[in-house]
This record gives structure tokens, sequence and C-alpha cells, in this order.
């Protein structure tokens, strides 16, 4: 589903309006799916509060309130500043709340005094503030967002929560807490990033007549991943077909005391889909790996005395991916100084620059040491095909800042990284992100605190690996690796409770989930599900 920022939202009326279709009458689309939704959200009657700030989301506020009065329901509208404050259509829209008689009153200031009132309705209409606020609140919008934050009863926002920030999807310092939120033509990333998809609540996106060209060229492109775009994306599974079909992966992880990270990975290369994977680990733990995955063909390299990798492994990886279709490199890796010449070394490789490859844990770790060689890389034309796959720690060491740095603005670090590197990069975490070099960015949807244990980040990355393989360009696999991933995290919880999952348990669901998302798709006959 295509989300717009703040910016693009607010170029998209202007647009309308240039096309013909006038702000007013926006307005009072926009109103009256307000009005709609509280017949939905509290079917049984009772008064309404709509609350209005003196800006456009105001102004909506003021429309349902004619709606509403138009329904039958009783409606008290509270003003947060004075009447003669409200210009343009919102202006208008008082006048004619005003001539219909509806009762208008300036929001109270005193707490005791807010929370008395509050408790008189059955549902209050937030319109205080939308995609303008910028900056933390100050006094009183503060003092009435606190005041609704304490109200119990179902609490309807218009277009974002008031205080919530529409691309980022924080609070500064605090937000309404919505049970619902309408927003208009495009839903806004700040809604489904987190913390801001909990401020949310539930989310419907409404229409309100924008003309269907607004968007055109106006930059960036900002998703929200949905099942019938990642059924898409993944490859038909024709009945005549064989191994060799889905692409040969090649693993290249692990150390002494980190095999479990290369099994996990190749694992999740398997439950992807890929024909073939092969596990190319320290010479020293192939028996090992092989006794844990025999599914998997394995391989084993020079090392050094500590079991790690050594600089002389790089020539044999390079002949290796001859005769694969991707890599994927770097659960369990290390960063022992050998490690990091080997790593390096392989970049140097142009077998590895032109593969499809998927680089996470200690890849990143090592690309961090040295950033300035894959920029350099970056920098060719057509990029790397590569996908980077970083927690928000290894995000904070490949961009030299802290990590809660990269938490302030994950929209922002994720494109940068994309940026400066050349390649797909999927910012992972609750609510991933994917970022394309062009500036594209998608949310992910699925996922659940379960998965918050060791190892899934080893899954995702033989997953995104096998998609490659596969065929896939490096955005589809990230987005749709992601996707699933997270899709049979939520499986596993469904079926199992949101604590307690085994990684090996989410990786064995990854074929449950691409069944899901075809089948919502329409498209399982279609893909060989």
């Amino acid at each position: 589903m295509r989300l717009t920022t703040t910016a693009q939202a607010r170029e998209a009326d202007r647009r309308a309006e240039a096309a013909g279709m006038p702000t007013r009458i926006l307005m009072e689309n926009a109103g009256a799916q307000v009005a709609a939704a509280v017949a939905r959200l509290a079917p049984e009657g009772g008064p309404v509060l709509v609350f209005c700030g003196k800006g456009n989301n105001g102004g909506d506020g003021l429309v349902a309130a004619r709606h509403l009065v138009e329904r039958g329901r009783p409606v008290q509208v509270w003003l947060a500043a004075p009447e003669e404050a409200y210009r343009g259509d919102a202006g208008a829209n008082l006048a004619l709340a005003k001539g219909w008689g509806i009762p208008l009153a300036p929001a109270p200031v005193e707490a005791e005094v807010l929370d008395r009132e509050l408790a008189r309705y059955a549902l209050v209409v937030d319109g205080l503030l939308g995609t303008g606020v910028q900056g933390p609140l100050r006094d009183p919008y503060r003092l009435w967002v606190a005041a609704l934050n304490r109200y119990t009863g179902p609490i309807l926002s218009i277009d974002l929560p008031s205080g919530l920030d529409g691309d980022r999807g924080v609070a500064e310092p605090e937000a309404v807490r919505a049970t619902w939120t309408i927003t208009f033509g495009y839903g806004k990333p700040g809604l489904y990033l987190l913390p801001g998809a909990d401020y949310a609540g539930r989310v419907e996106v409404v229409p309100i007549g924008l003309p269907p060209d607004v968007l055109e060229g106006q930059g960036e492109v900002v998703e929200l991943l949905e099942s019938r775009v990642v059924a898409q994306m993944l490859p038909p599974r024709p009945a005549e077909s064989h191994k060799g079909t889905y692409g040969h992966l090649l693993v290249v992880a692990g150390s002494r005391n980190m095999a479990g990270a290369a099994v996990l990975a190749a694992r999740g290369g398997l439950r992807g889909g890929a024909g073939l994977v092969t596990l190319a680990v320290p010479a020293s733990l192939q028996r090992q790996v092989a006794a844990a995955l025999p599914e998997a063909l394995t391989y084993g390299l020079p090392e050094t005395e500590a079991g790690t990798l050594g600089v002389e492994a790089a020539e044999v990886v390079a002949q290796l991916l001859a005769t694969r279709q991707a890599l994927a490199i770097g659960p369990g890796l290390g960063t022992a100084p050998e490690t990091a010449q080997f790593f390096q070394a392989l970049l140097e490789r142009p077998e590895v620059q032109h593969c499809p490859a998927v680089l996470d844990a200690d890849a990143l770790n090592l690309l961090a040491q040295a950033p300035e060689r894959v920029e350099a890389l970056a920098r060719r034309p057509g990029g790397l095909p590569w996908v980077l796959t970083p927690h928000p720690g290894e995000m904070a060491r490949l961009l030299g800042r802290s990590t809660a740095d990269v938490q302030a603005d994950r929209p922002g670090a994720v494109r940068e990284a994309a940026a400066r590197f050349g390649g797909v990069v999927v910012l992972k975490g609750a609510r991933s992100l994917v970022a394309h070099p062009s500036g594209r960015w998608a949310i992910n949807p699925t996922g659940n605190p379960g998965m918050a244990t060791g190892g899934m980040g080893d899954v995702l990355t033989g997953l995104v690996g096998a998609l490659l393989a596969q065929g896939l360009g490096p955005w589809e696999a990230a987005a749709a690796g992601v996707y699933l991933h997270g899709l049979a995290g939520d499986l596993q919880a469904e079926a199992r409770g949101p604590a307690g999952l085994l990684t090996s348990e989410v990786a064995d669901a990854l074929p449950a989930a691409r069944r899901r998302v075809l089948r919502e798709a329409g498209l399982n006959g279609a893909r060989g599900d």
C-alpha cells in the first residue's frame, strides 16, 4: 500500500486544488468519513465531543460535527483557539457549525475540569493537531493530550493522533492514544512505524476524492508491505521442475562456538525454497553442521587455529560461487583479525561484487571496520546486487553513530545506509524497514515480540539468500523475505503463544507463511502451492 509523507500529503492537497478539486470539498468528504466512523465505533449512541484545533484537522472535525448532528447524535465542540483564529476552510466550517446551532465552547485548561467534562461523553473525536505538528508539544496542547489519555472512553483521531510525528512515528513527548485513526487518501508512515502504531490503534484509510495522479513525481516512494504485493514477488513453482530450477545458495558462516548461527542460516535457505544450499564453514565444524542439517551440502574452508576463517578462504569462496546463484554471509563468522583479512580480500573479488548476496551479522561488523571500500564499489554504474540486514546496533556501527540515534529516526537511518552502500538495506527490529538506494522504502507489518530471541536474524539471512538464488532482485528478495519471516513468526505465536518461540520453529513455518500469502492473494495454483 502506498503511503505519503507529511510533505507529500500537503502537496497532494495542493495538486488536487490545482486540478479543480477545492480543498473545501476535500474537507467536507473527510468530515463525512469521520462521522461515519463514529457511527461504527460507537453505534449505541451517546453524546460525542469533537475537539477541534484551528487547522485543517479542526475543520474536518467541524464538518464531522454537522454530519453527526444530522444523524441525530448529541454533539459538543471544544475549540482549541479563539474563534477568530479559525480561517480559510476551517473558518468557513466554524461559521456553518454556528449557523446550525451546534454547541461551541473554548476547551477547558484546568486538569480537573477536563477530566470531569470528558467523562460525560461516549466518544471523543481528536481533531486537535494533524500533519503540521513540529517539535515537542507545548501547553495547553500537552495538557489537553494528557487529559485525553486519561479519558477511558474510545477516541477517534482524525488523520493522525495529535502529537504524533507522521513521518517517524514518534511522540514528543506525548501523543493521543487513539482507539481508531481515520486517515485520508493514503496512510502515513508514522501510523505503521513503532511506537506510532501503538498510538494510532486501528487504522483505516478512507478516500476523500483526491485525483489518482497526485503523487506522481513526488520523489521518495513509501510503502506498507502487503501479502498481495509479496505474493506477486514470489517465483513460480512449476510442476515440471527439479532442484536446479530453484537456485543454489552458498552460505558462508560460523566459527568455533558459533556453529548454530551457520546451521540456522542454512535452514532458512532451505525453508525459503532454494533447490540446493551449500553451507561453507571452518573445516573443523564441517562434521558438526552436516549432522545438524543433513539436507544441506557442506564444505570445509581454510581456518585459523582459533577456528575462524583465514584469509586463504577467500579464494575458495570465490571458486565456489562459480556454480552458485547467490551468497549469504556473516552469521557467526566472528571478527578476529584474520577473519577481517578474509572478508576484505573477498570484497575485492569480482565474483563477489557481481553476485547477488545478503550480508548480515559479522559481515556487517567487518564491513563497518572499512566502510569506504563498499562505498567505492557502490559508486559503480548499477551499484551492488546486495542486501544488507543490520539490527540497530550494527546499523549504528555502519553509520558511525549511536544506536539511540538510529532508533530515533529509523527511516532516515535505513535510507542513508542504502544510499551510502549502494544496495538494499533492511533495518531489523519491530516493524522492520527496507530501503533501496533510489530512496524507495517500505515498512513491514508482520512479526511479534516472540521473535525477540537469538538466531532469528540468521534465519532471515538464509531466507533472503534463497530468494536471491531463485532469481528475485535485491528489493524483492528483501521485501518478501522480511514479510514472510515475520509472518512465520506470527503463525508460530498463534499456535504456541508469544513467548518461548524457537528460531528453528520459525524457520520451519516459512513454507506455511508462503502458502498463506499465496492463498490470500488467490495465487496458490499459479505459484505451485
